[in-house]
């Protein structure tokens, strides 16, 4: 039997390896449907993306707001909240009709609106509409338009929830001038009384942060229309 050459090891290196055997389709099959789907498709994700990129771009200080500015605008839906959240679970209590139910909840919703509307007076849609409003999309705010208003709505909640509440807290009233029911919250004591101030105190200062943002709204507004002028 000839002994083998330099020349047979070469040629057996050269003669390629067996590839491996590829996995059953049933394997394969089976691997993709154990791999965890994607909780997020990618259009929900970038869905998500623009809503999250256009609300910080609509809630962007406008020019020329500083911290102090946009803190107050914030606190105004946060000074009302309290009172809100203690409405809510009165209006379920006994012997409270549906029509009251609907009225005592709607008004918290309304209140917190309103509140949130504070936040114009700082932020860029105080001072260009946002491109979705028909007709108004990417145009400036008329200064008029956003300080009439919020003025207005200062001077009432300040008269209502500030001037009225005071007084009638000293004299022992309603804000009409009628005597305080049997059941006034105020007038429970222990916890109850000391939970209802709580939630309505911080209300007061709604009419106030509102005129001192007002002020601050029309004094920015008006500055920068007289630097383009002078330009």
């Amino acid at each position: 039997m000839p002994l083998p050459t330099r020349a047979d090891d070469r040629a057996a290196a050269s003669v390629p390896a067996p590839a491996p055997a590829s996995a059953p389709a049933s394997a394969l099959a089976s691997a993709s449907a154990l791999a965890p789907a994607s909780v997020v498709t990618p259009s929900a994700s970038a869905r998500t993306g623009r809503f999250r990129a256009a609300w910080r771009a609509a809630h962007a200080p406008a020019p020329g707001v500083t911290r102090g500015w946009w803190l107050t605008a914030c606190a105004v839906p946060l000074v009302v909240l309290p009172s809100s959240v203690w409405r809510i679970p009165a209006a379920f209590g006994h012997g409270i009709t549906f029509g009251e139910r609907m009225y005592v909840v709607l008004l918290s919703v309304a209140s917190e609106l309103l509140a949130f509307a504070a936040i114009g007076l700082v932020a860029r849609w105080g001072e260009v509409f946002p491109r979705w409003v028909p007709y108004l999309g990417g145009r400036r705010v008329p200064t008029t338009a956003a300080v009439v208003p919020a003025a207005l709505g200062a001077a009432a909640v300040t008269f209502v929830f500030t001037a009225l509440t005071v007084v009638s807290e000293i004299r022992g009233t309603t804000i009409r001038g009628d005597e305080l029911p049997s059941d006034f919250p105020g007038l429970a004591g222990g916890w109850e009384g000391a939970w209802f101030h709580l939630c309505y105190t911080p209300l007061l200062l709604w009419g106030p942060l509102l005129a001192v943002l007002t002020v601050g709204y029309h004094r920015r507004r008006s500055g920068a229309a007289r630097r383009t002028a002078g330009a």
